[in-house]
């Protein structure tokens, strides 16, 4: 099975930081959590916004991002920042690859993105947004890669419960 990695750096509102968790388990990423973060794991509304989903989730937790790369190395990273000259839709993304998020307010190192301009990618946004949501930004990135490797895993159509779909 391919394995898509989300890289959460610094996360500062718990609640992001569940509702990524929820995506994570819900689609088979894993989930690397990199400090110093804004809260507890055992924050309540961390918890909260992930719901009842924390028993299928992979998850990682590393003191910083130094530690981080040292544990990952040789990984297919790719940089997701507001200040990206790719759009996210334009590069392809091979199997066990990292998407990298920053924090709410800062977002990624910048130096960390200078150095990586092929991989650093931007999801499109009018001029006058400063930023989308980080959670909703990870479910973009996240998405992409997935509709890209053919939803591996994943099923890809529901029943209705009273009707059949014409054909099915």
């Amino acid at each position: 099975m391919a394995q898509l990695n989300i890289v959460m750096v610094e996360p500062e509102i718990p609640q992001n930081t569940g509702n990524v968790a929820r995506t994570c388990a819900a689609t088979g990423a894993r989930l690397h959590l990199v400090g110093p973060m804004g809260f507890t794991i055992d924050d309540k509304k961390l918890k909260r916004a992930g719901l009842d989903y924390w028993h299928l989730l992979d998850i990682t937790y590393y003191e910083n991002l130094e530690e981080f790369f040292e544990k990952n190395k040789g990984g297919n990273f790719y940089y997701f920042s507001t200040k990206a000259p790719h759009r996210h839709t334009d590069l392809a993304y091979p199997d066990n690859c990292y998407l990298l998020f920053g924090k709410e307010t800062a977002g990624l190192p910048e130096k960390l993105l200078f150095d990586n301009p092929d991989t650093t990618v931007r999801i499109p946004m009018i001029d006058e947004a400063r930023s989308l949501n980080l959670s909703n930004s990870v479910a973009v990135g996240v998405y992409e890669v997935l509709r890209q490797w053919g939803y591996p895993e994943l099923q890809c159509s529901g029943q209705l419960r009273a009707y059949r779909w014409p054909g099915k």
